[in-house]
């Protein structure tokens, strides 16, 4: 095999979720055999995709802003006399599909998530300056079958989709209307693709899913996670994001039982306030969430959780806020993602009343925000002295550091050989610092 440069160049930006981290990962494989080579620079790209989230408003005005610098760039590509293809992919051209290119014309396609398998096919049609430039609805199934079967992993870990959509239909959310209804891939298909990974040097998968636990095929997630245990070399199991609603008795005695299903559980509560929750549609209470982290942690009591909260839902007043305080100081949480609410076009909460000013909501994020980090720094903090099994997947930023993962998905830095690089090796715990911890090799593997 020569080493010649790619014929064409492909930049892909990625947004939001790590659904759409994998989805890009999936892009770039499918448009590998058009001749298309990843760039790390947009300047020089023969096709740029913007795969996109729609979560927040803001994000959705970053893109059309890089659009309107990209298509800056396609001017100067087109009065050098060469050519660059926009794509708009993922969420936002699933909820805004034509409008996008109405809004920015430079954009040549909008190619929704279940259909960027299509993007070779609608590539060809742009270039032939013909045929169909939106592709947004087709189904889920449509979209696997339709993709290379083998990836090319970068290092020991990767992201695998095993269920994509939502059914619960939350009233700030737009999944359900930008993704569709929940889709579940066939466990063989998912078991073929993570034994191919494993066969490149992934240690580690991390199953995605908008409700992952929502898993249906055959065993539900439980089943799927004890069969993916069985694969030889993959020692690693993660999965995000997950529902309380689904978190079933099965799952959470796999947690007890899988010695490969990490101690780590990202289940977003949202709230603390059951006003506010039965206002955002989340089929749970705030004591019912407290009582399933305790039934997870009865199972696995090292187990460290993980949230999501948004602060200042409309209705939202101050002892609901200091309600998810309450929450957050019994749970005891070792990492959490926070939010502002955001008004989202189409979806029930942006119609409803009592929507909170701005400058509360600032406030009430960095009080919430501060627990948080405490917490957090907290839980590193309890690792120092400890002896954690660390997987290392690249050099460190340093010469002769290495980096890698704990258990709880926190960064571990040490110094050692690059040929720990892949292993899973026990490192004492010397330092904890907000987002890493730093130890030194307690043994080292032959």
């Amino acid at each position: 095999m020569t080493g010649s440069a790619p014929a064409k160049r492909l930049y892909i930006k990625t947004y939001g979720c790590q659904m759409n981290v994998y989805d890009s990962e999936r892009m770039a494989d499918v448009l590998a055999p058009l001749g298309y080579g990843v760039t790390s620079t947009p300047e020089d790209a023969d096709l740029v995709v913007l795969n996109t989230c729609h979560i927040r408003e803001k994000a959705t005005e970053k893109v059309y802003s890089e659009l309107g610098q990209i298509k800056l760039m396609k001017q100067a590509r087109a009065e050098a006399g060469g050519k660059m293809t926009i794509a708009v992919a993922g969420c936002v051209a699933q909820a805004e599909g034509e409008q996008i290119m109405l809004r920015q014309p430079a954009v040549d396609l909008v190619v929704g998530p279940q259909a960027y398998h299509q993007l070779p096919e609608l590539i060809a049609r742009a270039h032939r300056a013909r045929g169909e430039r939106l592709a947004a609805d087709f189904a889920a199934d449509e979209k696997f079958d339709a993709l290379p079967a083998e990836r090319n992993p970068d290092g020991v870990t990767a992201f695998l989709t095993v269920q994509e959509g939502c059914d619960k239909f939350c009233t700030f959310c737009v999944v359900p209307y930008t993704r569709g209804g929940e889709w579940s891939r066939p466990v063989e298909t998912i078991l073929a693709e993570a034994r191919d990974l494993a066969s490149k040097g992934v240690r580690e998968v991390t199953l995605l899913g908008q409700n992952v636990n929502a898993y249906a095929g055959e065993g539900g997630l439980a089943g799927l996670a004890r069969q993916l245990a069985q694969i030889e070399g993959l020692d690693r199991i993660r999965y995000t994001t997950s529902h309380p609603a689904d978190m079933d008795e099965a799952l959470i005695a796999a947690h007890a039982e899988l010695p490969q299903l990490m101690p780590y559980l990202h289940l977003p509560v949202q709230a603390g306030s059951d006003k506010i929750l039965k206002a955002m549609n989340r089929a749970h209470t705030a004591e019912s969430y407290l009582r399933l982290v305790e039934k997870i942690r009865a199972a696995r009591p090292d187990i460290a959780m993980s949230g999501d909260f948004i602060v200042g839902f409309p209705g939202e007043r101050d002892a609901d806020f200091e309600a998810t305080l309450s929450l957050v100081r019994e749970v005891g949480y070792a990492a959490s993602f926070t939010f502002k609410y955001s008004r989202r076009p189409g979806t029930p909460a942006a119609a409803l009343p009592g929507q909170v000013a701005e400058e509360v909501k600032d406030e009430r994020l960095a009080r919430l925000n501060a627990l948080i980090d405490e917490q957090q720094r907290a839980f590193n903090a309890a690792q120092v002295g400890k002896v954690l099994p660390v997987l290392f997947e690249k050099p460190g930023r340093h010469p002769g550091q290495l980096s890698g993962r704990s258990p709880y998905l926190q960064a571990v830095h040490v110094d050692g050989p690059e040929r720990l690089i892949g292993q899973i090796v026990p490192v004492r715990i010397e330092t904890a610092h907000k987002m890493s911890l730093a130890g030194v090799l307690e043994m080292e593997t032959a």
